[in-house]
């Protein structure tokens, strides 16, 4: 019931044009010292691995000629290695090892999802603003979630990765040649009033605007500042003498200080109000979502953001927490406290990400 896959790097030499074999013999031979025989290579190549290097790979390192798997760098897509994957017959291979009888599998869904993925029929421009925008990895979720929800409609994504520290002395000329502005989530007070501009352009300019956990609190302290008149609103994360704390410490965490202990972590119900923007995009009046913050909207706030078009959509089931808020007079302004990035599949795009996605589409007419 056990399945051993080596996964191996042959590197292409260029002063010699040819792949060399010689670290996958002795990465298995490090293996056999401590009894361990792999059943299947993967072998992670730049160039086709032929049918004589594949002998070779197969008799030095004991596994059967099919078992020696080709894994090339894909071409647009890493939605293309499951393709590439069974075109090498590593699934059936797997199924024969662990002694599964499996029909073929059916990947045209998948194929047509790659192929909207690699050639879609449109593009629209989203711009990114947060503070680890020079980290690659560091807003990868989001990114994929977006790439979901875009191809869903046949559409590609163009990011604009805005650096919210650079917002700090305006926004305009860094965000007029996009159709939507997502804010990710993020801790600390580097880059936030750059973030707060960027929420005051999409707002203002009726920009399709979607906030992740600190995205929504952003948002939230704009909105009262700008909008409800509250000069002084903040979070009491980036001013803990703040008079107007809009955004403020949840009460069961106000005496804690090992923040790696006070998380409000994991999946949490949120009920939506009916009626809302984020009820038509669910078709749900209840929903679960994972969650990752100390901070939360303060309630004290709630009547008079309310009396100026900020609704609170979405709350915990006993109404003390806020989790979605929405504008009303903004054609797709919301903004959620937790982070639906984690629940987006290839086939199935978070239903805020496609709505976000389609907003942008009609926003860019």
């Amino acid at each position: 019931n056990v399945v051993n896959i080596h996964v191996t790097l042959v590197p292409y030499i260029k002063a010699a044009r040819e792949l060399k074999t010689k670290p996958t013999q002795q990465s298995i031979a490090k293996l056999r010292e401590i009894g361990l025989q792999p059943q299947v290579l993967m072998c992670r190549t730049e160039h086709a691995l032929d049918a004589e290097l594949r002998q070779k790979l197969s008799m030095f390192c004991s596994v059967a000629p099919e078992a020696v798997i080709e894994v090339r760098d894909v071409a647009h897509t890493i939605y293309e290695a499951p393709l590439m994957f069974h075109a090498e017959g590593l699934d059936a291979l797997v199924c024969k090892l662990l002694g599964l009888q499996t029909p073929e599998p059916d990947l045209n869904n998948w194929r047509k999802f790659v192929e909207r993925v690699v050639s879609p029929k449109k593009r629209v421009k989203i711009a990114v603003v947060g503070k680890y925008i020079d980290l690659q990895d560091a807003y990868k979720s989001i990114y994929e979630s977006l790439t979901h929800a875009a191809a869903s409609q046949d559409c590609g994504i163009d990011l604009k990765l805005i650096d919210a520290e650079r917002l700090q002395d305006g926004v305009d000329g860094q965000l007029k040649d996009v159709a939507g502005v997502l804010i990710p989530g993020g801790f600390g007070d580097r880059g936030v009033e750059g973030k707060i501009k960027a929420a005051r352009f999409a707002r203002e300019n009726k920009l399709p605007y979607l906030g992740l956990c600190l995205g929504m609190q952003v948002a939230t302290i704009e909105f009262a500042r700008n909008v409800c008149g509250i000069a002084n609103a903040n979070s009491t994360e980036f001013d803990q003498t703040s008079s107007d704390p809009v955004i403020c410490l949840l009460d069961e965490q106000r005496d804690v200080t090992n923040k790696g202990a006070s998380m409000r972590l994991g999946t949490w119900p949120t009920k939506i109000q009916h009626g809302s923007l984020a009820e038509k995009i669910y078709g749900s009046d209840e929903v679960l979502e994972r969650h990752r913050h100390r901070y939360e909207f303060n309630m004290k706030y709630r009547d008079q953001m309310r009396e100026k078009g900020f609704e609170i959509s979405g709350t915990s089931p006993d109404g003390s927490l806020a989790e979605l808020v929405e504008l009303r007079d903004h054609p797709y302004f919301l903004a959620c406290q937790y982070h639906p990035e984690f629940q987006s599949k290839p086939n199935k795009p978070h239903p805020l990400f496609k709505a976000f996605v389609q907003a942008a589409l009609a926003h860019q007419g």
